[in-house]
């Protein structure tokens, strides 16, 4: 098959859409095709990758009147236009689409060309383009099922989960905790940012730290960015605490080993970007959810409240996020097995494993059924 995909502006719609690239490699012999932003993160990841891609001129929509919408919107236009000429001269069987502002107008321009397409999207709330055209797909792909009544009505929505990288939950917790530089034997809570890090969460455990260096049987593995690790390091020290000298605190810019980390973990303390809770959900882990406020349409703490209220996870907003505030739910849920398995377990409840290979089957569906 002729597979076009589109999606970008951030990691969040760049790295599905290349899971789900190399979930249809793995099934056939395929020709793919990416159309992305000229200026977005896509325009250097894709190329990366080895798949052919082709930028057009098209910028976000901001949600205020203002000269910079209109000077927006006069872009759609060209844009439809230049992603038809591509449409017209790769002929794809079908169109895949994961979001941003560079979705659209690919998928009007498959609209207009004649091409079924499929969004894949990956938020509780789903994204602006992706309401908007939904109704016009062959078919919407949802991670959450908190999102499907907020798909318009006529839209052909099914839940398939989101593709997460290779290795999740799979790991041995023992041996994974060695492989991290961890003791097997003690409570161990995972703290990241994404991978740039969060200067809240960073801070405020740099508060929870005057407690947490107290506690011998717990550790911690804390991910800061690397933007704020040496912020980080010099609050530590500011506050009398040396991550060398108190042997139950690791911290690192960036977490390479993902898969490992997860595994080693009692509790996690992050984000609530899709890709993180896929994962989460997938190793069946307990999580105290801090969503970050600047997100599109708030849509992290419509992830997190998806896991809150099937009893999976807390959320703190950021703007009520303090140390000791942190510290008392890390306590709460770490000194609580019982509380600690159920939220594991209805963790694991919502997670999808399969979810690329349903994504994939109904990709090959919907071009089959062209």
């Amino acid at each position: 098959m002729r597979i076009l995909v589109t999606g970008g502006g951030t990691g969040g719609h760049i790295y599905p859409a290349l899971a789900i690239i190399k979930g249809l490699a793995a099934t056939g012999d395929h020709r793919f095709f990416y159309i992305g932003s000229k200026k977005g993160m896509e325009a250097d990841i894709v190329p990366r990758e080895g798949i052919p891609f082709a930028g057009i001129e098209i910028e976000g929509l901001p949600r205020t009147l203002s000269p910079r919408l209109i000077r927006a919107l006069g872009r759609v236009p060209a844009a439809v236009w230049q992603a038809w000429c591509y449409i017209k001269e790769f002929r794809p069987q079908v169109v895949v689409g994961t979001g941003g502002y560079v979705s659209g107008p690919v998928f009007l321009a498959a609209l207009l060309a004649g091409v079924p397409f499929v969004i894949h999207e990956q938020n509780a709330y789903p994204g602006l383009t992706n309401r908007l055209l939904a109704s016009r797909a062959a078919t919407v792909c949802a991670t959450f099922e908190d999102s499907v009544p907020r798909f318009p009505a006529g839209a052909r929505v099914v839940v398939t989960g989101l593709p997460v990288r290779p290795g999740i939950g799979q790991a041995d917790r023992e041996e994974a905790r060695i492989k991290v530089g961890l003791v097997p034997e003690k409570k161990t809570l995972l703290v990241f940012g994404g991978s740039r890090g969060a200067r809240s969460i960073n801070m405020a455990m740099v508060e929870a730290y005057r407690y947490i260096v107290k506690r011998g049987d717990l550790q911690v593995l804390h991910a800061t960015g690397r933007l704020t690790y040496e912020e980080t390091l010099t609050a530590m020290r500011q506050a009398g605490i040396d991550p060398e000298k108190n042997g139950n605190i690791k911290i690192v810019p960036y977490l390479y080993e993902m898969e490992m980390a997860l595994a080693a973990a009692d509790l996690v303390v992050c984000r609530a970007g899709a890709a993180t809770i896929a994962e989460i959900t997938l190793q069946g882990l307990p999580s105290i959810l801090i969503p970050y406020p600047y997100a599109a349409e708030n849509h992290q703490e419509y992830n997190a409240m998806a896991l809150v209220k099937r009893g999976a996870a807390v959320m703190i907003r950021d703007r009520e996020l303090n140390g000791q505030l942190l510290w008392q739910r890390i306590e709460e849920i770490l000194e609580n097995g019982e509380l600690r398995r159920e939220m594991a377990e209805r963790a694991k409840a919502m997670a999808r494993p399969q979810a690329l290979e349903e994504i994939v089957a109904v990709i090959y569906r919907v071009a089959r059924k062209e």
